[in-house]
């Protein structure tokens, strides 16, 4: 595959930061200077998070990219270099001596660039499919530093290690929809617009883009597709039908229809699968016929041009498409009691982030700042505690020195209540990382895992249940432990978690950081039905991270989750009520 290339023309920061990825993930391969790889990726993130385009900033001979914390000279060529040729020479040296395929294998949980680069070198594995080949064929357990059980480990984590190859996080796929709507909005042939699949339904990861539209020549639109900055090939392209592949490998799926048939297209190409099926079911008992075209009696067209037409012909309310993976939504509208979903503006606080004193990008004032430009009314600081070594963790003298200044800054600052919070550590053993007596000082007390992540099933729960039965403790922060497509959740009895929330009014976070979106849609319903109240928090480390609530807003309306839900749509004074600290 040749280097991602960009249209000097039409540059966007995604499209730079993808390349900075690229650079640290091969960097990280060859096993260059940790530091290096950092300033790839710090770098990336800079640039990603922009409010402008980094071209406009180059553009402008009064302004400079290094004047960006993160970007320094080096950076900031590189960043021109791509925006003036639309390539970069290092990355085409990184990819001669090193095929970007072999970057899955970096995708196996726990296997580290050290042991990818060996399976490189020494059995000349570029593919998911030869390493699982030659797993199987007890090849790799013979390489000095693996052995049976890590040949074993590789094996399981090669689905993984696919699927995180063949799907992107829905907010990296949230990026090229707005550059592509962006962009084909600007063809004037285009009457309608619109995304579908499982990007519209907001799951997680997304595999490809279907896009529907309503226009006058199908000709115009497919030339207008194929100039979408980033466009590496046009897979096929037929009558109404059009698919592209972007440098990235990502594909966009295009359909032209009618204006007749837009809703129904629309209702179908959204999903999901189970979904339809269940329609369609409808459809037939009704005597009627239901496909991408409409809703047919016979030959006739009865409803098409609106999705709330193709449901209405079928006696059912419009879906909100997050909610269209046939778990409950037919009973509720049976029943009359389609939930109104959460909203972003429903929420009044977050209460997971971080500042400058652990791991976090931002400093106190600025992440409080931050917080009451986005209208938020209150907000838990939540550093780490002293266990998170790596994090610089907070000990009880730090921790009280932090909450004097929250105490100081309350007193100055009108219109939001800062919270003095900890992210706690529940360690091996089960206790907590801190004193009683430290946390008895605390408005908010979330506690997490993050050690001992393999201890079977038994010890997981009883750590967590031991933290929830504390007297201390608010909720748990992200509570199955996983990272989307690079670690699994731990092994945790998450019935028994939440009967114990429930039993002790203890709240469970959906953490809406894209990577982890922990709680899952389906454990979100699975608290909202034990009674057992979600909060959303960011788990911000910087002050744009702020912004990560609407993902996980998109999660708890996959879970069916109502604004009554929700414990941070209420008033901090409201919301106390419902912890039994």
């Amino acid at each position: 595959m040749e280097p991602a290339q960009c249209d000097q023309h039409s540059v966007t920061n995604a499209q730079i930061a993808d390349t900075f990825d690229q650079i640290a993930d091969l960097l990280e391969f060859e096993g260059a200077n940790p530091f290096r790889i950092r300033a790839y990726r710090n770098g990336s993130r800079v640039v990603r998070d922009l409010t402008e385009s980094a071209a406009t900033i180059i553009a402008d001979p009064n302004r400079d990219l290094t004047q960006l914390e993160g970007i320094g000279k080096d950076l900031a060529e590189k960043v021109a270099t791509l925006v003036r040729t639309g390539g970069l020479p290092m990355l085409t040296e990184l990819l001669e001596r090193v095929p970007e395929s072999v970057l899955a294998l970096l995708r196996i949980p726990h296997l580290g660039p050290k042991k990818a680069a060996a399976l490189f070198h020494q059995l000349h594995i570029q593919t998911l499919d030869q390493l699982r080949a030659a797993c199987e064929a007890g090849e790799v357990q013979r390489l000095k530093g693996f052995g049976a059980k890590s040949e074993q480990d590789i094996l399981k984590g090669i689905p993984q290690a696919a699927q995180a190859a063949d799907r992107l996080y829905w907010a990296q796929a949230d990026e090229i929809a707005a550059e592509l709507l962006a962009h084909m909005k600007t063809c004037p042939e285009i009457h309608q617009i619109q995304m579908a699949g499982s990007y519209r339904r907001g799951r997680e990861t997304v595999h490809d883009l279907d896009v529907l539209v309503d226009a006058t020549h199908v000709a115009a639109v497919m030339d207008h597709l194929g100039a979408f900055s980033g466009v590496r090939e046009v897979i096929v392209r037929g009558e109404t039908k059009m698919a592209v592949r972007l440098q990235r490998g990502f594909q966009i799926d295009l359909r032209v229809v009618p204006a007749e048939s837009f809703g129904a297209a629309l209702q179908h190409f959204t999903g999901s699968k189970a979904h339809n099926i269940v329609l369609r079911g409808m459809a037939k008992d009704r005597g009627l016929k239901i496909n991408e075209y409409g809703v047919f009696r016979g030959r006739k067209r009865i409803a098409g041009r609106t999705e709330e037409e193709v449901y209405a012909a079928l006696d059912l309310p419009w879906f909100p498409p997050e909610l269209r993976e046939n778990r409950e939504e037919f009973n509720w509208a049976a029943k009359g009691k389609l939930p109104a979903l959460i909203e972003l503006t429903d929420i009044r606080g977050d209460l997971h982030m971080h500042t400058t004193e652990t791991d976090g990008k931002n400093t106190l004032e600025e992440m409080v700042a931050a917080a009451r430009q986005r209208g938020l009314k209150y907000i838990a600081i939540t550093d780490h505690s002293k266990r998170v070594t790596m994090a610089n963790g907070l000990d009880a003298k730090r921790l009280r020195k932090q909450w004097k200044a929250i105490d100081r800054l309350n007193q100055q600052v009108q219109g939001i209540r800062v919270l003095k919070g900890i992210e706690l550590d529940i360690l091996e053993d089960g206790r907590l990382d801190l004193p009683d007596d430290v946390l008895a000082e605390a408005d908010w007390v979330v506690c997490s895992i993050h050690y001992g992540q393999n201890q079977p099933r038994e010890k997981i729960t009883e750590r967590l249940l031991g933290a929830i039965e504390h007297p201390n403790t608010s909720a748990i922060a992200h509570p199955t432990g996983r990272l989307i497509n690079r670690r699994q959740p731990y092994d945790v009895d998450l019935e028994a978690v939440m009967r114990a929330a429930a039993k002790h009014k203890k709240l469970l976070e959906l953490n809406a950081n894209p990577m982890r979106l922990d709680l899952d849609d389906v454990a979100c319903a699975a608290a909202k039905a034990h009674g057992v109240y979600v909060v959303l928090g960011t788990d911000a480390h910087s002050a744009h991270d702020l912004d990560k609530m609407r993902y996980g807003i998109l999660q708890a309306r996959r879970g069916g989750l109502t604004k009554a839900d929700v414990a941070n749509t209420r008033t901090w004074p409201q919301m106390k009520k419902l912890i039994g600290r």
